[in-house]
């Protein structure tokens, strides 16, 4: 795979990776040379229709109980799709269990989230947010039909759900809504920093080094995580965070929490399941590495040379215009191909 990416050249437009492939239905994967596409879903292929709708849907806060709150309220794309506190606040101000993971790369994940194993598809996890109660975060538990009466009432939802899904002649319902969130969050792909185009610093190189002796055993392949549950500390009953062992039962999985991915890191703090990591040089102690000096500073340069700034200002990807410079209604609605 090093030697694959080695030759992949900069960014360049749109998602703008060469090598693109083309899945079951049609839809173009820009990926570097060598990468298969992720998995889609047999009942959700994806379409630029549902990609359109998914994004707008991604950035739009009636999908929260008072209208404050969107994914994007705390997926922030300047941030790699995450956000700057260790953890945020529900629409009710109930406070946050663990930090925002940031979404690059997510449609090759799974499972999906810091400490449940069952939650594998991205169409599943949207309800969680929307829907979740522990803890609350956009309230809408039992008020689906809410949020599709409000993007009923919007003349552009209909026009757009009707061409995302002319199969249940656009029917306005959650279960649309999640495939549609899902589809778009399947094009946050990044694979465009420094490390990916060959031109790490010679800092930056002996740093990687180091990551492959210290760290790449959990930190594995091209998005930098093998998606398993690990325990850095000891298991503590006391904490009020019991990470995997909640979902599992087994006292054996007390504070395992899912490998995170690195990709984009440097932009993502702060760090660890819970924020409670002030920077990258904390983050990196706590796994029982002692660096220094040289070493260190070597080690953040490889990290820091993950990061795909191109990724954090993609037009394709940010908040859709809904007005013209003229103040006049904008409904992004794909042109048939």
């Amino acid at each position: 795979m090093l030697g694959l990416t080695r030759r992949i050249l900069p960014v360049l437009i749109g998602i703008a990776l060469i090598g693109g492939a083309a899945g079951a239905s049609g839809w173009r994967w820009h990926l570097p040379r060598g990468m298969a596409p992720p998995p889609v879903p047999a009942d959700n292929a994806m379409t630029r229709a549902k990609v359109e709708l998914g994004r707008r849907l991604f950035y739009d806060a009636d999908l929260s109980a008072d209208g404050t709150m969107s994914c994007a309220t705390c997926h922030e794309q300047h941030r790699g799709f995450t956000e700057g506190n260790r953890s945020h606040p529900g629409v009710t101000g109930e406070p946050g269990r663990r930090n925002v993971p940031g979404l690059a790369n997510i449609a090759w994940f799974s499972p999906l989230t810091h400490a449940d194993p069952a939650l594998t598809t991205l169409e599943a996890q949207v309800s969680v947010p929307i829907l979740g109660t522990r803890p609350v975060e956009m309230g809408m538990k039992d008020r689906a039909d809410e949020i599709a009466r409000r993007l009923g009432n919007d003349p552009c939802y209909r026009a757009m759900f009707a061409q995302a899904f002319p199969e249940t002649r656009g029917r306005i319902d959650l279960a649309g809504m999640a495939r549609a969130i899902a589809s778009f969050e399947r094009t946050l792909v990044s694979y465009g920093s420094a490390y990916d185009r060959g031109a790490l610093t010679p800092e930056a190189k002996a740093g990687q080094a180091l990551f492959r002796r210290d760290c790449a055993g959990c930190h594995a392949g091209p998005r930098f995580t093998d998606l398993g549950f690990h325990r850095l500390d000891l298991p503590d009953p006391a904490l009020p965070d019991q990470g995997l062992y909640e979902k599992s039962g087994n006292p054996q999985d007390r504070g395992k929490f899912r490998t995170p991915s690195l990709r984009n890191v440097a932009l993502t703090g702060p760090w660890w399941h819970d924020g409670s990591a002030a920077s990258p040089a904390e983050a990196i102690a706590r796994h029982g590495n002692r660096y220094a000096g040289t070493e260190q500073a070597a080690l953040l340069a490889f990290l820091n040379a993950l990061s795909d700034r191109a990724f954090t200002t993609r037009r394709s990807l940010a908040l859709p215009a809904k007005r013209d410079r003229h103040g006049r209604s904008v409904c992004p609605l794909p042109r048939p191909r």
